[in-house]
């Protein structure tokens, strides 16, 4: 008779992890895997302070060269003495772009049109200047100072503000503060619809809600509490939403093509390069060149013309800023909704 005898079973003892090899050292307890120590130091040490360098070139550069450059102004009044004070204008180094008007009423109109900035309207008793500061309070500086400075000793230059600013904001400082929010909110919605992996028309829907509530936000705040902004309120809070709308489609758009590189590229054109290029403090043609022509096909600078035109023009001369702004939206939100379907589909043929 057999007796079966039971032995208790045996587990598998783990296999020692393998020694490293010769030279290699392991890396430190409760650091996590990363960059190599000394590839983050050279980033450190290197690419921070190169990027501060290209931050404060962007910035300061245009400003410290602020000057007019080739600045649209008018002169107006009998052809033989508005020609001689177009010339002297056009003596100053390219600093105006001079146009002739027959009179005063000629010269109002382009300055509501926004052909201009600002006319020397010259007649019998000498030189009228008629302004915008709603366009530039800087602007409208500058062109009476030159007035006064070509007057006759003891003379006084009547100055006329044709299209004044609001009564909330005359230096026009609060205008051009309002821009960086915009072009923050819009560098946010893309960076958050990016990192929180929204993909298809769910990443369209939360970039154009994210604009509504913006233009919505910005012009309660702007035109309704502080009296920033003049004209129809609800044309301020869609130009406002489609600024932040046109740098978010940028920012996401970029994400969905190039992945979370495409944030930084995206805050490069709204921020970095479209704040300081924008010339919402003064005018893009007080910038040098080719910042003032360049800003104007950024997002940021786009928004500013339009903002400005809507809310103290009418609307005139925003044609080609809408157009600047509809074509970063239309770019961004298509790569944004076609670039994840796209990948699914070579994923699946492949």
């Amino acid at each position: 008779m057999s007796i079966l005898r039971h032995s208790p079973a045996r587990t598998a003892e783990p296999k020692p992890a393998p020694a490293p090899e010769s030279g290699a050292s392991a890396p430190p307890r409760g650091r996590p895997a990363g960059l190599p120590p000394a590839r983050g130091m050279a980033i450190v040490i290197l690419a921070i302070p190169a990027f501060v360098a290209f931050a404060l070139w962007a910035f300061a550069w245009p400003a410290a060269r602020s000057a007019p450059n080739d600045l649209p102004v008018g002169v107006a009044g009998p052809a033989a003495a508005a020609e001689q004070v177009a010339e002297g204008l056009r003596a100053q180094d390219g600093a105006f772009d001079v146009h002739l008007y027959p009179d005063a009423a000629a010269a109002r109109e382009a300055i509501e049109d926004r052909d201009v900035y600002g006319v020397f309207v010259v007649g019998d008793s000498g030189t009228e200047l008629l302004t915008a500061r709603a366009a530039s309070a800087a602007v409208a500086d500058l062109l009476t100072h030159v007035a006064e400075d070509a007057a006759p000793e003891g003379a006084t230059v009547p100055v006329t503000d044709v299209v004044p600013p609001s009564a909330g904001d005359p230096r026009g400082s609060v205008f051009n503060t309002s821009m960086l929010p915009m072009a923050l909110a819009g560098i946010a919605v893309g960076a958050v619809v990016t990192l929180t992996g929204l993909r298809g028309g769910r990443a369209v829907g939360a970039v154009l809600g994210a604009a509504v509530l913006a233009g919505v936000g910005g012009a309660l705040i702007g035109h309704t509490w502080l009296d920033v902004f003049a004209g129809s309120w609800w044309e301020v809070a869609g130009t406002l939403g489609l600024v932040a709308l046109a740098g978010s489609a940028t920012v996401a758009g970029l994400a969905a093509l190039i992945g979370p590189p495409g944030i930084g590229l995206g805050a490069l054109f709204v921020m970095l390069l479209g704040n300081p290029w924008s010339g919402a403090g003064s005018a893009p043609e007080m910038l040098p060149d080719p910042v003032g022509t360049l800003g104007q096909f950024l997002p940021t600078g786009a928004g500013a013309t339009a903002l400005r035109s809507v809310a103290y023009f009418d609307g005139a001369g925003a044609a080609s800023a809408f157009t600047v702004l509809a074509a970063w939206t239309l770019l961004g939100l298509g790569a944004l909704a076609l670039v994840p379907a796209l990948r699914r589909r070579r994923a699946a043929a492949g």
